[in-house]
């Protein structure tokens, strides 16, 4: 990661430039940075350093987000407006999936420091963490725990890949669990949020346009399912005497596939499979496999969970199986705030307002605080993916866009 240079972070792919190297993924492509992971802090010290540079006060809050302030002479914080995004991504993500919204908040804070002579409100940029729940498996923790929107105690006790809870990581990291938890007194200060992000889908690529306003987020959740059957010896087991749960783990996905291709508009992936103890000569005891499902009518999305389940149910069975199906978040859909995306599509006139299947964290912020959301274009219509893109010059408008929105709002 290059060094700080106020000369030369005028634009987003000045910024971008300087963390092109950080948790590069050689094995996958594209980028890993699991949140805590040596990655993911070295970007957190890279916004702390550029927040601090443009003379912005940083603090980090007790469940790990980092909020850089732009003051009021007052110091008075309440009715704050806050825009930032995640440095957090999934394993081989592409470059813009988070660190494209806190590139651009800092890009817009240059541009209102030298348009905005008088203000009424603070900003604040926040980095939230575990965005992309790519390491403790659920998605946009940070703001859940801020909101209250997932159990302290749940929370504290996920654990990651290698059995490590998310307590142990906290408190290795500096956190003090005693503080972390709902916090309605910070939430209380946002006065509202908006959230860059790249586009990941092909909205805009279609519509031919750089920017959109965010209408609103699928509903979406994520499902654990584990199959029990019994492990045994691959080379002395005869095929008819066996009670294999990859079998019926491989049945299952396809039936998953299958029933979400029968529902419109629905999407259902299981995108992670770990088998146990996982060795190749080795009939498996059990398959663990994640489902995420999302649907816009959380009714549909709750009856395809449960036909998913009834139908596992009877797989597992045929195979001398058992399965357990735990849910480990649950998103309702999100409609922005209309009064703020109104606001938004002032400044913001040719602006198309798109609706998204990804979850953000603006989307667990809508049900507390105005929130919303701009797009920018990605043309190859493809994220979570190294293959993830945004033009040089579509980012900066972005920022232009992101500046424009703020600047109507600090009065």
């Amino acid at each position: 990661m290059q060094q700080s240079n106020t000369t030369t972070l005028s634009t987003v792919t000045g910024l971008m430039s300087q963390i092109a190297e950080t948790g590069r993924d050689t094995l996958r492509g594209g980028y890993t940075r699991p949140v805590y992971s040596h990655a993911e802090i070295e970007l957190r010290q890279w916004f702390i350093e550029q927040a601090q540079s443009r003379g912005l006060s940083v603090e980090q809050d007790g469940n790990g987000a980092l909020w850089a302030w732009w003051d009021l002479p007052t110091g008075d914080r309440t009715d704050a407006v806050v825009t930032g995004s995640h440095l957090d991504s999934v394993p081989g993500g592409g470059p813009f999936d988070g660190p494209l919204g806190v590139a651009s908040a800092l890009t817009a804070l240059d541009m209102l420091k030298s348009r905005v002579q008088e203000r009424t409100r603070a900003l604040a940029i926040v980095v939230f963490p575990e965005e992309e729940g790519s390491r403790f498996g659920v998605a946009c923790l940070g703001t859940r725990m801020m909101t209250g929107a997932i159990s302290l105690e749940k929370a504290l006790n996920l654990r990651d890949q290698d059995g490590t809870t998310f307590a142990d990581v906290a408190r290795s990291n500096g956190l003090d669990t005693r503080l972390m938890g709902p916090d309605p007194t910070r939430l209380a200060h946002i006065g509202a949020f908006v959230e860059l992000h790249v586009e990941q889908g092909l909205g805009l690529g279609e519509l031919d346009h750089p920017v959109a306003i965010g209408g609103s987020i699928l509903g979406h959740g994520r499902w654990r399912l584990s199959v029990t059957g019994q492990g045994n010896h691959a080379g002395t087991t005869l095929m008819a005497g066996r009670r294999d749960p990859m079998v019926a783990a491989a049945q299952m996905v396809v039936a998953i596939r299958n029933i979400a291709r029968e529902q419109p508009h629905a999407r259902a992936t299981v995108g992670r499979i770990e088998p146990v103890p996982g060795g190749t000569n080795v009939i498996a005891s059990a398959v663990n496999f994640w489902l995420d499902v999302r649907h816009p009518d959380d009714a549909i999305t709750a009856a395809l969970i449960q036909r998913i389940h009834d139908t596992a149910l009877d797989l597992a069975a045929s195979e001398g199986c058992e399965l357990s199906l735990n849910q480990e978040s649950l998103s309702p859909t999100v409609t922005f705030d209309a009064t703020l995306t109104s606001r938004l599509q002032g400044p913001l006139t040719n602006a198309p307002v798109l609706d998204t299947g990804a979850g953000h964290d603006a989307g667990v912020l809508a049900a507390h605080v105005p929130s919303a959301m701009i797009f920018v274009r990605n043309p190859s219509g493809i994220s979570h993916s190294p293959e993830e893109y945004v033009e040089d010059a579509d980012a900066e408008i972005g920022a232009a866009a992101l500046a424009d929105a703020l600047a109507g709002m600090l009065n």
